[in-house]
């Protein structure tokens, strides 16, 4: 699966008509809608704001989209078939149009709707997303050097470090990562005792 990291847009013209594709970055529902809601404000005086988007939540895939006002399944349905044949989660994408007064026809906006979509799509930059857990365990400052050294290697981000009484150290790292991971520690006498998994996370990777 995939996303994108940051948020991008196009303009396509088809027959006067202006249509506007804004993609956005979005990990749950209530981000979607809120991204929603700007757009409408941002092209108050559009005719219409259509959108699709698929968002991860407890490991299922969310998906919605909306012609919002536009012929039924020629607009939401086809932005959604894109995202879905792209492998493209945690994304909204939102196509606003501008009227030109001429009438384009179901197929004209598929077609239409589907083209800007896509501009959207190939103008993103893409994000591997992977399940992965961010995980607790202690550490001693001996050892820290060493576990900064690899992560940094193997691109395993380390979120947190701690050095009070109890010294630990919090990281996130993919399930495909982490076996390797446990089995390197090991290898360099930095057994890692009493692992706490604070919770489960799809991580971002580059994509290959």
């Amino acid at each position: 699966m995939k996303t994108i990291n940051e948020a991008v847009s196009a303009t396509i013209v088809e027959k006067k008509s202006k249509f506007i594709s804004n993609l956005f970055y979005v990990d749950n529902m209530q981000n979607a809608e809120q991204k929603i809601e700007e757009i409408r404000k941002k092209y108050y005086d559009a005719r219409h704001h259509c959108f699709a988007y698929r968002i991860i939540e407890n490991d299922k895939i969310i998906e919605r989209a909306s012609d919002d006002g536009e012929p039924s399944g020629t607009a939401g349905a086809p932005m959604l078939q894109l995202l879905s044949k792209n492998e493209l989660v945690n994304v909204i994408a939102i196509v606003t149009r501008y009227f030109g007064g001429i009438l384009l026809g179901t197929g004209g906006l598929v077609r239409a709707y589907s083209q800007s979509t896509m501009e959207g799509i190939q103008k993103a930059k893409w994000i591997g997303l992977e399940k992965g857990e961010i995980i607790k365990f202690p550490v001693s400052y001996q050892n820290l050097a060493y576990l900064q050294y690899y992560c940094k290697k193997n691109e395993i981000s380390i979120l947190e470090t701690n050095f009070d009484e109890e010294p630990y150290v919090i990281l996130e790292v993919t399930i495909n990562e982490k076996g390797k991971f446990l089995h390197e520690m090991e290898e360099k006498q930095f057994s890692i005792q009493k692992m706490e998994i604070l919770q489960g996370k799809y991580i971002q990777k580059k994509v290959q």
